[in-house]
Parts: C-alpha cells; sequence; structure tokens
C-alpha cells in the first residue's frame, strides 16, 4: 500500500488558510465592484426610463384632452341639430 501522506505543520496550515482568505478577500472585491457597476448601470437606466415614461404621458394626456374636446364639439353639434 501507499505511504500515508504526512500531517501538514501548523505553519502549513496557516499559509493554507492565509491563501484561502486572500483569494476570497479577492473575489469579495471583484463581487463588490461588480455590484457597483451594476448599481450605477441600473440607475442611469431607470433615470432614462422614467423620463422616457414621464414623455409618453405627457404625450398620453394631451391626446386624451384633445379628444375630449372632440368629443365635446361633436356633443354641441348634435344638441344644435337635436334643438335648433
Amino acid at each position: 500500500m501507499g505511504a500515508e501522506p504526512t500531517p501538514m505543520t501548523t505553519d502549513e496550515r496557516l499559509d493554507r488558510l492565509t491563501e484561502r482568505v486572500d483569494a476570497i478577500a479577492q473575489s469579495v472585491e471583484l463581487l463588490t465592484t461588480l455590484h457597483r457597476d451594476l448599481e450605477k448601470a441600473t440607475a442611469a437606466k431607470f433615470a432614462e426610463t422614467a423620463a422616457e415614461t414621464a414623455a409618453r404621458f405627457s404625450e398620453t394626456l394631451g391626446f386624451i384632452n384633445r379628444l375630449a374636446h372632440v368629443a365635446e364639439a361633436h356633443e354641441q353639434r348634435l344638441d344644435d341639430l337635436e334643438h335648433p
């Protein structure tokens, strides 16, 4: 049978743990940077979408108001025809 691996010394264990902690820290830094970038992009897109939505609502309100004036004019014409 094969020889059993020699147990790690305390210093070797500490070095291995230190490497793992460093790797995790780098991963967290990368994720933090990616998250901040995504937040900025999302905020910019949200602001753009909000502005577009406000413009469309304003345009729709204009259409509704014009349609209301047309309906009032037609109603007035019908009243004039019914009661000359």
